[in-house]
């Protein structure tokens, strides 16, 4: 008899004395569809302490979707891409409507992309041409990358090498040990770190997390995904990312708004929130 899935959503966390960002969501996965559904979330994100989010497309309906929804709510910005595992079939026309939906004001980064070795959706040549297509953009636009990489390491870091990484290269949901974490942040490369790095098996990327310096240091939450132990397999939100927060101020020695205040900054910079109007 199989084990009947927890739904009940994890508890509010006491909010965090200084705001943060969750740097990588899918709001349309969290459910929501309409701007009173997106202010729901962040409502709720914010009542914790996390004040902004970034909503992340995975293909060409939802890239539509988040551009949409970050003109809802000052609070949300998006970002937008072909996953990687969506690349078997990357048309000339998802092209188009890609780079004009990336160069809309409110999308702050290209992604997510990079390489899932994984799934066996796409083949990796796809994926690797997929990839380098999304670094030129995001070098035409001059805005950051941000990467899926999913049993990649080494292909990732070769891809970038050879087109030539853009400014701003940021590791979602970084799932390194700490020799692929010194590598990335001696590349300049930001990791952002999410629930995965609060589970138990996970000593791995709490040791990476507590050796990147400062200034690369990201958060977030890939909700509806990857819900912070000890609510691991329940629902997750934005909200979350607060329990994050604080597994990383623990495993780095500091305070909690001392925490949250560098990834807040850190957000800021990378993204450039404070200029999107």
């Amino acid at each position: 008899m199989s084990r009947q899935r927890d739904t009940t959503p994890p508890p509010a966390p006491e909010p965090l004395p200084v705001q943060a960002v969750d740097s990588h969501t899918h709001l349309d996965a969290c459910g929501a569809r309409t701007a009173a559904d997106v202010a729901a979330i962040v409502d709720r994100a914010e009542a914790a302490g996390i004040g902004r989010v970034i909503t992340v497309a995975d293909d060409v309906e939802s890239a539509r979707w988040v551009v949409q929804a970050a003109g809802w709510d000052e609070r949300v910005f998006a970002a937008v891409a072909l996953h990687p595992t969506r690349t078997a079939d990357f048309t000339d026309e998802q092209r188009s409507e890609l780079a004009a939906l990336a160069a809309q004001p409110r999308v702050v980064a290209i992604g997510e992309t990079g390489l899932d070795y994984y799934w066996d959706y796409s083949p990796p040549v796809a994926q690797q041409e997929a990839f380098r297509w999304h670094i030129e953009l995001a070098k035409s636009l001059g805005k950051p990358l941000m990467i899926h990489d999913r049993d990649a390491h080494e292909d990732i870091l070769r891809v970038l090498a050879e087109e030539g990484a853009p400014e701003t290269v940021v590791f979602h949901c970084f799932s390194g040990d700490v020799d692929f974490a010194k590598r990335c942040a001696a590349a300049g490369y930001l990791l952002s770190f999410a629930g995965t790095m609060t589970f138990r098996n996970a000593g791995y990327l709490r040791e990476a997390a507590a050796l990147v310096p400062e200034e690369q240091l990201l958060v977030e939450t890939d909700a509806p995904f990857l819900t912070p132990h000890p609510f691991r397999g329940r629902p997750n939100e934005p909200y979350c990312a607060a329990y994050t927060v604080r597994a990383l101020a623990e495993v780095r020695g500091v305070s909690d708004a001392t925490m949250a205040g560098i990834l807040t900054a850190n957000a800021e910079r990378a993204f450039r929130l404070r200029s999107v109007s």
